[in-house]
């Protein structure tokens, strides 16, 4: 992999943002000394990253935003792939990395207190606290293709709520790829930052725009502020084709409530990286996620939950559907630092595999150094029971219409506690239709 990280370090010039030229010149020299993970290290034992070398990534993404949606016809089917019905949301749409002005939309909307937008459009303010904050939340030494990402930074999206205020209309951040002739790589970055007494909602949507072949690397740094509040959502619902190497890093200050929900279907590789490193007395989050692979597709899911001060709290949930020769990866861990007495902590991994040749490697993890906390942790791998098949098969159920009906009940209780009922809504027919080959069956969950 050496030679893939000599490729990438020339794929593009630093970018024309140059206030941020010294932030990208010391990633790309991070870049260059990095040793990129192999399934010799822990982290990565059950995920391999030879596929990105040899499927030809490393190719500058064709510039599309506005050019994508030239024709009305083009501007009304994108739209359609964006739309979250009942959302109401402030909508920025990137397609291939760049923005789409014509798609992105509702900014009249945001409060006072509120700033919401590109890095390549900020005024001096903005980027003055861009240069404060970015990167605060990561170690790029722990995570090597972060480096990369701020090496190539040539825009991101940057989210700012003032303090004491209150942002009700949520937040769409939507990243499109356009068709192009080759594979492509785009580098997608979000900073958000709340302050003190704030609160807002963020969806970072993926859909599947096109049957492109594209590498993504994206990294999502989440900064709270005390008392702050943020609900967090991350769709990774890219075509099968695409590699994405996904991070959210988050930073929570006393006080400060993260509520994070995650979605992944399968593709070549989808890997996330979720970091919450409790930095205030009183901080709490919620992170619950969901993957379902198929076919040849593979999804991993690392998350570690740092609890590094006294009275933090977290509640962890991940459930994954594995069907045909599909692979999925869960590794959570839980650190609980000699300080941090009296901590709850709690997390839990459950998987349904409904073939034979599916295959789930999971790694529960708990390191615990102080003596005064409350964790608990566990992992269970399941067929669909054959007790509840045999009850519906009996009352005049198919097996395929059974098969649909008990693996939408194993995620159900997942997706009845997404926060946002327009969400909700908006994910119960994908996932239902995700691993339903024939959509008539859907009939029976929805």
């Amino acid at each position: 992999m050496a030679e893939f990280v000599k490729q990438a370090a020339q794929l593009t010039a630093l970018g024309p943002l140059t206030w941020l030229s010294e932030f990208c010149s010391e990633a790309q020299q991070q870049w260059l000394g990095a040793t990129l993970p192999n399934r010799k290290v822990e982290n990565w034992k059950y995920t391999n990253i030879r596929a990105l070398e040899q499927g030809d990534y490393l190719n500058l993404a064709t510039k599309a935003g506005d050019a994508a949606v030239s024709t009305e016809s083009d501007c009304q089917k994108t739209v359609a792939i964006c739309d979250i019905a009942g959302l109401d949301s402030v909508r920025m749409v990137f397609v291939n990395g760049e923005l789409c002005e014509r798609l992105s939309e509702g900014f009249d909307r945001l409060p006072a207190g509120v700033q919401l937008v590109n890095f390549a459009k900020t005024n001096s303010a903005q980027q003055d606290l861009i240069k404060r904050h970015l990167g605060s939340a990561l170690d790029t030494t722990k995570h090597p293709f972060t480096a990369l990402n701020a090496s190539q930074l040539v825009d991101g999206v940057f989210l700012h709520v003032g303090k004491n205020t209150v942002c009700e209309t949520p937040i769409q951040i939507v990243h499109l790829q356009a068709t192009t002739d080759q594979a492509i790589t785009i580098q997608q970055r979000l900073l958000v930052v709340l302050e003190p007494n704030s609160q807002a909602t963020v969806v970072e949507h993926f859909p599947d725009s096109a049957n492109v072949k594209a590498f993504t690397n994206g990294v999502t740094e989440l900064l709270l502020a005390e008392n702050a509040q943020l609900n967090h959502y991350r769709l990774n619902l890219e075509g099968d084709q695409t590699f994405h190497l996904g991070g959210v890093h988050a930073r929570l200050a006393a006080g400060a409530n993260l509520n994070s929900f995650y979605l992944a279907l399968g593709s070549v590789l989808k890997r996330n990286d979720v970091v919450v490193y409790h930095a205030g007395s009183g901080a709490h989050c919620d992170i619950n996620g969901l993957y379902l692979p198929r076919g040849n597709e593979q999804v991993d899911y690392h998350t570690c939950i740092e609890h590094a001060v006294p009275h933090c709290t977290s509640d962890e949930s991940f459930r994954g559907i594995i069907a045909d020769s599909a692979k999925a990866i869960f590794n959570g861990r839980i650190h609980i630092h000699r300080q941090a007495q009296k901590t709850l902590a709690q997390m839990s991994n459950k998987n349904l595999l409904t073939s034979n040749k599916a295959e789930i490697d999971t790694k529960p993890e708990l390191e615990i150094y102080a003596d005064d906390v409350q964790c608990a942790h566990g992992a269970t791998i399941a067929q669909l029971d054959d007790t509840a098949m045999h009850y519906l098969r009996t009352r005049g159920v198919s097996a395929a219409e059974a098969s649909v009906i008990l693996s939408f009940g194993f995620i159900n209780e997942l997706v009845n506690d997404v926060k946002h009922e327009a969400i909700a809504r908006y994910l119960r027919p994908f996932l239902a239709k995700s691993f339903v080959k024939d959509e008539t069956l859907t009939r029976h969950i929805l």
